[in-house]
């Protein structure tokens, strides 16, 4: 029998974080992947306004500096991470529904592998959550880190 160098395994992971425990956690767990694998580490942060601040005069203001600087702390999270790990990490700040962005991410970064943190709310136990779509998008091998 002969040994085969090299991995078959992923090339490019993408991690969908939203600041979560369980997306962290996901987040550590695709970085090690990454790093074991040699494997390309992408990043996914979506951010999307609450629909309720439309409706309040004055606070779309706001609400875009919470997102902004939401989204600058998860970033520099991302970098921090990484260093810790020792890998690259690429992050990708984007909006709207977290589904549609990642799988658009996914997909156009041919991505071979896509890691998400297990929902912790109720009300996806019976409408289906992020994960669930995923896998049943079939896409991608995905993994769903509790």
């Amino acid at each position: 029998m002969v040994f085969e160098l090299g991995t078959d395994g992923p090339k490019v992971i993408v991690v969908g974080v939203d600041g979560s425990d369980t997306s962290l956690r996901a987040g550590a767990y695709a970085a090690g992947l990454a790093r074991r694998q040699g494997a390309r580490l992408v990043v996914v942060y979506v951010a999307g306004a609450p629909t309720a601040s439309l409706f309040v005069a004055g606070a779309a203001a706001a609400v875009e500096q919470a997102i902004t600087e939401a989204t600058e702390d998860m970033r520099r999270q991302v970098e921090a991470g990484a260093v810790h790990a020792g890998i690259r990490a690429e992050f990708v700040a984007t909006r709207g529904d977290p589904y549609s962005e990642i799988i658009r991410v996914a997909t156009q970064l041919r991505a071979d592998a896509v890691v998400v943190g297990a929902s912790s709310r109720l009300g996806h136990r019976f409408v289906g959550s992020l994960a669930v779509r995923l896998v049943k998008a079939g896409k991608w091998p995905v993994t769903v880190v509790p």
